[in-house]
């Protein structure tokens, strides 16, 4: 199905696909600052380097990232039919899921990044080091969905 993209699917898809990358990567090492950043909280002037890296990050990478992820992946979606009703999409549903919960991952990582930032941290390192796995699990769910669409 070419839909309404029609010759310019295939160079949206890669778009897509290239942004996904460069966001994963921003989600993969926010959560490692975001761990170096509180066990550094009582050195003095290491918090602020944190502050920075972490805002270098989100500026540079993460936010733009997520926008043009989000706008691309709507246009394919909305290509394939997603919001005529097209039959056989279970699994699009399923990855929008997935986007959705790890789009609000990005959003809670950076506001424990905020919190951080004033001194309060509400994780130990641990639990930290834990959440670190989660973009993975979803992506790794994700690529699944996109490549088997198993239902």
């Amino acid at each position: 199905m070419t839909g309404f993209l029609g010759q310019a699917y295939p160079w949206m898809k890669t778009a897509h696909l290239i942004f996904v990358i460069f966001w994963m990567a921003g989600l993969f090492i926010l959560p490692r600052y975001l761990v170096h950043h509180q066990e550094g909280l009582s050195i003095a002037g290491e918090p602020e380097r944190w502050i920075e890296r972490e805002a270098k990050l989100r500026k540079m990478i993460l936010t733009p990232s997520l926008i043009v992820v989000w706008v691309l992946g709507l246009l394919l979606a909305a290509n394939l039919g997603l919001f005529e009703g097209e039959t056989g999409l279970g699994w699009l549903h399923a990855k929008l899921l997935l986007v959705v919960l790890l789009s609000g991952y990005h959003g809670w990582a950076v506001g424990y990044g905020r919190k951080l930032a004033a001194g309060r941290p509400t994780l130990a390192a641990r639990q930290l080091r834990l959440i670190n796995e989660v973009p993975a699990i979803a992506v790794t769910l994700i690529v699944i969905l996109a490549i088997v669409k198993p239902f």
